[in-house]
């Protein structure tokens, strides 16, 4: 898996211009996929959906509501490995960013979502649109396993120090980092969540970006500065992360579990039930 560098640190330099690469990111090889004045490369209800203040704006009122979550989506192609960095501000309701996600036509999308919401009650927790619901929590390092169970298995963070984290009616940074089966989701500078998916069966490899504006009370949502890194998958590291998984997945196991060196080191006991480890 690739060594993200800098990902622990804010996705904005202080003082950089909305909507502009730095000469650190145009190094990394960051693109940007808004030109901060124009829907170009975008896709998206032109009822809901507008470009304001150097930002894309999501927007619903009581006269122009929507039926039901809609998404402005970028066409520019359906990335598998890549950090993706963006700012966002919201006022009421609910959004969310997807990535690796599927386009189900009529500006629906279905997948993977960096969550958002006015109350920061979920704001940077891993939801699954359409799919397997919640994924990670806050502060959590998530195991899913290959037949959908799922264990935290560490807290990368607490729940209060992302909230303090994030700015109230303001802008804020997030950080995507989709890389092999782990990913990883920060919000100025703090870690949000940390999810490994071994579930090969509903897991996505790739997909499309899409902004979310939720169906519900009059709402507006706000983007900007959105910028991509394809990770080299020829410079990726071995496998730390899978090796990993596979340890702990062998260390619990009821059975195998007691014998295993880690086990034995660290006076580890089994805690999944054989039912985790069946297809």
């Amino acid at each position: 898996y690739a060594v993200v560098v800098g990902a622990i640190v804010s996705a904005m330099a202080p003082g950089a211009e909305p909507n502009t690469l730095t000469e650190a990111e145009r190094r990394e090889g960051f693109t940007l996929l808004f030109d901060g004045a124009t829907l170009a490369g975008w896709d998206a209800d032109p009822a809901l959906w507008s470009v304001a203040g150097g930002a894309i704006v999501g927007a619903t009122t009581a006269e122009k509501p929507t039926k039901g979550n809609t998404f402005a989506f970028w066409r520019g192609g359906a990335p598998a490995d890549f950090e993706l960095r963006l700012q966002w501000k919201i006022e009421g309701g609910n959004s969310g960013v997807q990535y690796r996600s599927k386009d189900l036509g009529n500006w629906v999308a279905a997948g993977y979502q960096a969550d958002i919401d006015a109350g920061h009650a979920y704001t940077g927790i891993l939801y699954e649109e359409r799919g397997r619901g919640i994924m990670a929590l806050r502060g959590e390092k998530v195991l899913r396993w290959p037949n959908g169970n799922k264990q935290v298995v560490a807290r990368i963070n607490e729940d209060k120090a992302v909230r303090d984290a994030i700015k109230n009616d303001d802008w804020n940074d997030y950080t995507i980092i989709a890389d092999g089966i782990r990913l990883i989701q920060k919000i100025n500078g703090a870690a949000t969540m940390d999810f490994i998916d071994e579930e090969e069966a509903k897991r996505a490899a790739s997909g499309v970006i899409a902004l979310q504006l939720h169906a519900g009370p009059p709402m507006t949502v706000r983007f900007r500065s959105i910028r991509l890194r394809v990770l080299n998958a020829g410079a990726k590291q071995p496998a730390p992360v899978r090796a990993f998984a596979q340890t702990y997945l062998r260390c619990h196991h009821p059975v195998i579990g007691p014998e295993q060196p880690e086990s034995k080191s660290y006076q580890l006991k089994p805690r999944a039930p054989r039912n985790a480890y069946t297809p």
